[in-house]
């Protein structure tokens, strides 16, 4: 049996071996190349199918990248509740009765200059029935000054000492607020492990506008559409929730102000030793240095999307803002100054001296030449009005 299938076998072999030289001879090529073009030839058919795939592939993915990007864009927009935050430049105190004006004012009007005098901002007293108009760019100034009118009107010593007094106690306890609201900022936004300089910085956007859009809600607002798209999109949550709230720190502060504040908070927050994913998303959102993380572009665009809402900026508030503080540190530079601050929208500019180290004579040289220097150093409508104020004080103690 075995030596029938083993002729079999033989027979079978020699009679392929015969049909693939037939084969051979009338292809003119051998078995091996034979087999090689077929090879070649499906590798290529494969490959023209595999192009033709990946483009379709590719196409589709495009149109499903940019459709569930807009998804993701709609979703986190319509999941935050973002508030109109215009910051206006006047204040509103209002009083129980117009006779509290009178108080205000003082006996020929030295209460209110030593109140204007203290805070850096213009008290208008006027016809409007049971409201003062506290006027000035500085929202902190604006504060200080609403506080301590209420603090004199419940009191009801008004006095220049008192005043002095009421507002540096005021100024001192709004340094406690701003610790306060950035506390309270991080533990809403459920940020843990903040350095407690960064938590000062946040609580100090509070006091401060960006075009005319209010720092922290703005601040706010980015991280919780950070957060919104970090969660659709896979990303780390927490670092960009932080991103989003630490982005603009640059702006409030007053170190190395001729920095970008974009870099100025990146150094900050590489200095209170933030995660690297955060500090480049902080130093990256306007495109002043390289983005890195995955967080980075994701902090730029709700920045953007915050920013670009109607109603949320207006672009004439920041250039203005920008003039009367240039017009406060050109007049700070001159020697023998102490304060000075910008009122009347920029049209006057009142230069507290020192009294022992300017005479009279020297006073009046001084508001000429700060005249003539914001003449020639900025552009400006109208004219300014330069008061420079040299107020001589005799002290003594009976003992």
């Amino acid at each position: 049996m075995e030596t029938e299938l083993r002729d079999i076998r033989q027979q079978l072999t020699e009679k392929i071996s015969a049909i693939t030289t037939q084969l051979e001879t009338i292809s003119g090529l051998t078995a091996a190349e034979a087999r090689e073009q077929l090879v070649e030839g499906l590798k290529n058919e494969a490959q023209i199918q595999a192009s033709s795939y990946i483009k379709d592939v590719v196409a589709q993915s495009k149109l499903t990248a940019t459709k569930d990007a807009k998804k993701i864009v709609l979703e986190t927009i319509q999941r935050t509740a973002a508030e109109h935050a215009i910051e206006n430049c006047v204040s509103i105190f209002n009083i129980e009765s117009d006779d509290v004006k009178g108080k205000i004012i003082g006996r020929e009007g030295r209460n209110i200059r030593a109140l204007e005098a203290a805070t850096g901002v213009e008290i208008i007293v006027d016809d409007t029935p049971e409201a003062i108009i506290i006027s000035g760019f500085d929202p902190v100034r604006r504060e200080v000054a609403r506080l301590s009118l209420h603090l004199l009107v419940k009191d009801g010593r008004i006095h220049p000492a008192r005043i002095e007094e009421i507002v540096a106690k005021t100024r001192k306890n709004i340094d406690e607020e701003i610790v306060e609201i950035g506390e309270k900022t991080i533990i809403d936004l459920g940020i843990h492990g903040l350095h407690p300089e960064l938590i000062k910085m946040v609580g100090r956007m509070r006091f401060r506008s960006s075009y005319g859009q209010n720092l922290l809600q703005h601040s706010r607002e980015v991280a919780n559409l950070c957060a919104t798209m970090a969660a659709e999109m896979g990303l780390n949550v927490k670092h960009a929730k932080r991103a989003g709230l630490l982005h603009d720190i640059g702006k409030v502060s007053t170190e190395e102000p001729e920095l970008p504040h974009a870099i100025l908070g990146m150094e900050m927050a590489k200095k209170y030793k933030e995660h690297p994913d955060v500090v480049n998303a902080i130093g990256a959102h306007h495109d002043e240095m390289e983005m890195t993380a995955m967080i980075s572009p994701l902090v730029q665009a709700c920045d953007a999307i915050s920013g670009s809402r109607p109603g949320a900026r207006r672009e004439m508030m920041e250039s203005y803002i920008k003039r009367l503080k240039q017009l406060e540190e050109t007049a700070n530079g001159f020697k023998g100054v102490n304060q000075c601050f910008a009122i009347q929208a920029g049209r006057e500019l009142r230069v507290m001296v020192d009294a022992e180290n300017v005479t009279d004579e020297r006073a009046a040289e001084l508001s000429y030449e700060i005249s003539q220097k914001i003449e020639k150093e900025m552009q400006y409508p109208g004219q300014i009005k330069i008061t420079v104020i040299r107020e001589m004080r005799a002290v003594a103690y009976a003992k």
